[in-house]
């Protein structure tokens, strides 16, 4: 396992809607630890694939104490509305309020393709939702307002 570089605005990386992974592989499962120990590193809650530069679909997360990993993503439903406070790794020094749902369902593929859903509330749900944006190229400082530099 290996720590990764994080991508900051402006890097094109973070602009492009990724691909769908189609191969579940050693490279991918590579890529997941890789993810992992960058997240832990950083001391972040989520990343994203394009966040270290991958156009790949795949993002893991904080779930409580688990850290969790989900491949191909899709939420197929949501409800509720929260505001508040966001920031991102790629993103140093800024936060701004979001407006996401309290609660989501997921479908999404485990690192070996196995085809699961979730249904999150919360903190949870937020964190899936920012980092599922990532994946079609949008950062939070575009949905937020009340933006605060540090």
């Amino acid at each position: 396992m290996a720590l990764r570089i994080i991508r900051k605005t402006g890097d094109e990386a973070l602009k492009v809607v990724c691909k769908e992974v189609t191969s579940f592989n050693a490279h991918l499962h590579q890529l997941l630890d890789d993810m992992k120990d960058t997240m832990i590193d950083a001391d972040g809650v989520g990343l994203a694939a394009p966040q270290v530069g991958v156009i790949k679909r795949a993002i893991v997360f904080l779930n409580g104490e688990e850290i969790m990993e989900m491949i191909n993503p899709v939420i197929t439903s949501q409800s509720g509305s929260c505001i508040d406070n966001e920031g991102c790794l790629s993103v140093p020094n800024v936060s701004g309020k979001v407006d996401r749902p309290t609660q989501i369902t997921v479908d999404y593929q485990t690192r070996y393709g196995e085809k699961k859903t979730m249904v999150v509330n919360g903190f949870t749900a937020r964190i899936i939702c920012h980092e599922t944006d990532h994946l079609n190229g949008v950062l939070f400082i575009e949905k937020a307002f009340d933006i605060e530099h540090r």
